[in-house]
């Protein structure tokens, strides 16, 4: 396992989460429906790269305590 790789793809996730929590309570939150999905689609496209690194479970456990430390 790569854990430089692991790290950084964590630190991807979490900049992605913290950046779809300032989209979510923004005042404008309903047009902001595609930046909201953007942002989901590279929380996905991170998670698959950790699926190569640390496999399909860890990479799961990972992306979800990151997002739910980042908007939970």
């Amino acid at each position: 396992m790569n854990r430089s790789e692991v790290a950084q793809l964590r630190a991807r996730i979490e900049q992605e989460c913290q950046a779809m929590h300032l989209v979510m309570h923004s005042y404008a939150v309903v047009s902001n429906h595609d930046a909201i999905n953007h942002k989901y689609d590279a929380i996905g496209s991170y998670q698959e790269q950790l699926e190569q690194i640390v496999g399909l479970e860890q990479a799961a456990q990972i992306t979800i305590e990151v997002y739910q430390k980042t908007l939970g």
